[in-house]
């Protein structure tokens, strides 16, 4: 890691425009001014950079080890990127106002002091290999989608209780097949409408194949009766599960195609064999493990610090 460096620069990132501020090494000046978030503003920024210092490396501190910011700035050579913690911030910054009141241009500042004078305390960007990283973006989202999938599992179940129970008991409501079920027949009265070799052939088109669970779901539904004659719940509650059971189908085929895509670029990992070889690991666990632990496990102390996807 460079010992010198030309300038050292803190940017507190924001949405819209970011604050930086500038020392230049040997001075105690500082010079403060502001970045459009766009790629041709942070471009015209870190080229007159290059230009201004000769190519030699510069320091910047940012509130952020990811994101938008980070990602524009880690493709130029000549900057050495230090994420600060936010807490880290945030206790520097009551040091010198305690009611904690941010300020973007003070803020900046700060985050020069941190780098300035601490700097042996923070830890230089090191991205991870490119491999390693897209299974950590993919799992992560991944994650989302299946917490997006319980989130909707949720609603159907709360809808149905009020109005068509017995679902509950024929499927497992986070299912394709529970969705497209619903989507076809979101209410008892349409479900009877529909002719007995119908339904058994949905449930054998959907890789139900067991006869007897078939006639069973069959006579159920022969016995079914109407949890309510309420008009008003039955039409605002059948709509509301046609439109979830439609959006449930979308997050479970994105999880799917994340799954495929995750289980491709796990195999291909170096460190697949060691993670797939942990007992339980499996293809669901394994590509986890890999986006967890990294391939550059002496960042890691201690267990604690190891993240959790």
């Amino acid at each position: 890691m460079p010992t010198e460096f030309a300038a050292l620069v803190a940017i507190d990132w924001a949405d819209q425009k970011h604050v930086w501020a500038l020392q230049k090494a040997g001075s105690s000046e500082r010079e403060t001014g502001t970045i459009d978030h766009t790629p041709e503003a942070v471009e015209d920024w870190a080229s007159g950079l290059r230009l201004r210092f000769g190519g030699q490396p510069i320091a910047v501190a940012l509130e952020q080890s990811r994101g938008p910011l980070v990602f524009a700035l880690t493709k130029y050579d000549h900057l050495v990127i230090f994420p600060v913690h936010p807490t880290t911030l945030a206790n520097y910054r009551k040091s010198f106002r305690p009611s904690g009141a941010k300020d973007d241009p003070s803020d900046a500042r700060l985050l020069l002091d941190i780098l300035t004078l601490h700097r042996d305390q923070l830890r230089r960007l090191n991205p991870d290999t490119p491999g390693t990283r897209t299974l950590q973006f993919l799992v992560e989202e991944r994650r989302k989608l299946v917490h997006e999938k319980t989130r909707y599992s949720n609603r159907i179940t709360a809808h149905l209780k009020m109005y068509f129970p017995q679902v509950l008991h024929w499927f497992d409501v986070g299912t394709t097949m529970s969705a497209d079920f619903l989507e076809r027949w979101p209410s008892l009265e349409q479900l009877r409408r529909a002719k007995p070799a119908t339904i058994e052939r949905f449930f054998l088109d959907h890789n139900s194949r067991d006869r007897e669970r078939i006639a069973q779901r069959m006579e159920q539904i022969r016995k079914a009766v109407p949890a309510t004659l309420d008009a008003a719940v039955l039409t605002a509650c059948s709509t509301a599960i046609a439109a979830w059971a439609a959006l449930l189908k979308q997050v479970l085929t994105a999880i799917a195609l994340y799954d495929e895509k995750i289980d491709e670029l796990a195999r291909v990992h170096p460190d697949y064999a060691l993670m797939n070889s942990f007992p339980g690991a499996g293809s669901a666990l394994a590509p986890r493990l890999i986006a967890a632990m990294g391939s550059q496990r002496e960042r890691y102390q201690t267990a604690q610090e190891i993240p959790v996807l």
